[in-house]
């Protein structure tokens, strides 16, 4: 047997943070959304116990550091059945280090399809369990759709889906450490904090202008001032047509919303060639 999944990105449509638990953890709330844009895993049984990793990313990290090598031998370990082994192979479409979480949806397609080929029936709590030992956005990546994350993330709420907007993202040829960002994050800086409750209710109701109000990311008041070619990104967005613009994430990603394809090809035209990627997709709802 052979499994071909998929593993979706995700944005974040807000992202505050509410605090520092003492273990260095922050807790959140943030809305978050998968989309279209996918990697793609295939799973094949082993029979002599080895979880062999390929991937057609060459910066990936070695098979022992990837986190969906990392997640299949958490499995091995929670069943304790050495017998068991595959041969994960990546098609890495999602950029790294991007705040699109390609490692966590990776990580969460290898949890959910060896749950299936090696006929362990772990339920979906009991992969999130194993998920979050691994990764905070890896639950969520698990249940994908929309939903409210509370906690350090791991706290989900599913909301129902938002209209179909478009999505645009644009990554520069820029690096960010989410721990640094984390770590530099001031709450007095702040400019604009998002209101979750709104957003709920925005989403739901489909209002454009309702939803800008309510969005917004509290680390952009760290990131844009380590790269100020983010906040430029934004703004080009929302001059190009986008109803709303952040970033994801830690970041350096920044996604524009457009409300139909003309606006989006017309932030894409405008701005790919400023970026190292960009990308044209749609919200995706849960499987």
């Amino acid at each position: 047997m052979t499994l071909n999944l998929i593993a979706p990105a995700k944005i974040n449509l807000s992202l505050d943070v509410l605090g520092r638990r003492d273990d260095g953890y922050h807790t959140v709330e943030m809305v978050m959304q998968t989309i279209g844009l996918c990697d793609y895993i295939n799973l094949q049984p082993r029979t002599d116990g080895k979880i062999l990793v390929r991937c057609t990313h060459p910066n990936i990290p070695t098979p022992q550091e990837n986190i969906a090598y990392k997640a299949a031998s958490l499995l091995k370990k929670i069943t304790e059945n050495n017998r068991l082994g595959a041969t994960i192979t990546i098609v890495k479409n999602i950029p790294l280090a991007a705040g699109l979480g390609g490692g966590s949806a990776d990580a969460a397609a290898v949890l959910k399809g060896l749950n299936e080929l090696w006929d362990l029936r772990l339920s979906p709590m009991e992969l999130a369990q194993a998920g979050l030992q691994l990764g905070a956005d890896i639950p969520f990546c698990l249940m994908g759709g929309t939903a409210l994350a509370q906690g350090i993330g791991e706290v989900l709420q599913p909301l129902p889906s938002p209209p179909p907007f478009w999505v645009v993202l644009l990554k520069p040829n820029v690096g960010v450490s989410t721990a640094d960002v984390y770590k530099r994050f001031n709450e007095a800086s702040v400019l604009r904090r998002p209101n979750n409750h709104n957003l709920v209710s925005a989403l739901t109701a489909g209002s454009q202008e309702a939803i800008y109000q309510a969005m917004a990311n509290v680390l952009e008041s760290v990131t844009f001032s380590l790269l100020p070619v983010l906040g430029d990104l934004k703004q080009r967005a929302m001059e190009y047509g986008a109803f709303a613009s952040q970033m994801t994430g830690s970041g350096p990603t920044i996604f524009a919303l457009a409300a139909d394809s003309s606006r989006a090809e017309a932030i894409y035209n405008g701005l790919k060639d400023q970026v190292d990627f960009a990308h044209i997709t749609t919200l995706k709802e849960a499987p």
